[in-house]
This record gives structure tokens, C-alpha cells and sequence, in this order.
């Protein structure tokens, strides 16, 4: 029986999630399958994936082959980097506390690398945020000095046209006030 590891589909229309499955290669997509081993959600920012282990390994050991996808996931996850040096223990290159040190370094490496994108596109994010806050402000200042410039020259018009008004109405009162005394 050939087996395979590849993916079950759920979910609703445009926003699907997947099973990880052992299945018979014969078998249909979402029909009968073997074990359930995890799952994948690709709709989230990074994609979840929860992944039993050691069932993983023990497949890929026995021979079961993986579709494209998963063969990716469970690489991202270090099953075959455990198949690898579990290759090189039985060999006889190392034994299995250095292949053991040697995958905890590797999966080490590996979060302190997701750390620091996750850390550089958070930056990314406050620097844009940022720089929109500041363009934003400077709109706000522009539109401010329009506005400050309109209410100047409406109080300026009105200025005018009150001066001429006034200035006939002291000139009389003016020329009034030195015939009386």
C-alpha cells in the first residue's frame, strides 16, 4: 500500500484550512485517511501550523512521500533535518546526543532568524506609521495656514469696508464739533 502525506481540505469558500493526513495514494482528497498528524491554516500572518512531531518522523521514516506543500511544511518544521541526522547516527558519523545538540542548535538558529524578521517588520511598521503621522501633521499645518490666511483677508475686507464708512462719519463729526464751541 502506497501511502501518502499530503493535505485534507476544510473550511468554507475562500478561506480554506487543511488536516496534515497519512492516506492511501488511491484515496480521495478529502476521503478516508490512515492518521491525522496537524494541521495548516494559511489565512493567518504567518501561516499556523500544528504538527505532531514524532508522527511526522515516524512516516517520513517508514517511507510514506509527502505532496509539494507538505513536504515544505514539514521541512519549515525540521522533520527532515531529524531524518537527516538520524540518517548520520545510523552511519555511524555521530551519535545520537551530538545529532541531538546539532538539531537544537538548528532549530536555535532558526526562531532567533524568525525573531528578528518579525522584529524588523514590526520597525517597518512604526516607521510608516510614523511617517504617515508626520505627513498627516504637516496636511494639518498647510490646511491650518490657508485657513489663517482666509480669516485675514475676510478681517482685512471687513476692515476696509468699515474704515471708508467711519472715516466720512469723524471727518463730519470733525468738522461739526469746532462749529459749536
Amino acid at each position: 500500500m502506497a501511502t501518502r502525506i499530503r493535505l485534507q481540505r476544510h473550511g468554507r469558500k475562500n478561506y480554506a484550512f487543511y488536516s496534515i493526513v497519512i492516506a492511501n495514494a488511491q484515496a480521495p482528497r478529502d476521503g478516508r485517511f490512515i492518521e491525522k498528524i496537524g494541521t495548516y491554516n494559511p489565512n493567518t500572518n504567518p501561516a499556523t501550523i500544528d504538527l505532531n512531531f514524532e508522527r511526522a518522523l515516524y512516516w517520513v521514516l517508514v517511507g510514506a512521500q509527502p505532496t509539494d506543500t507538505v513536504r515544505n511544511i514539514l521541512s519549515k518544521e525540521g522533520v527532515y533535518m531529524k531524518k537527516h541526522l538520524l540518517g548520520g547516527v545510523k552511519k555511524g558519523a555521530f551519535d545520537e546526543a551530538a545529532a541531538e545538540t546539532k538539531f537544537e542548535a538548528w532549530k536555535k538558529e532558526k526562531e532567533v532568524k524568525a525573531q528578528k524578521v518579525a522584529d524588523k517588520e514590526a520597525a517597518d511598521k512604526a516607521a510608516e506609521k510614523k511617517a504617515r503621522l508626520d505627513a498627516e501633521k504637516k496636511a494639518n499645518e498647510a490646511l491650518a495656514a490657508k485657513i489663517a490666511e482666509k480669516k485675514a483677508a475676510a478681517l482685512a475686507a471687513q476692515a476696509a469696508e468699515e474704515a471708508p464708512a467711519e472715516a466720512p462719519a469723524e471727518g463730519t463729526e470733525a468738522t461739526e464739533a469746532p462749529a459749536e464751541a
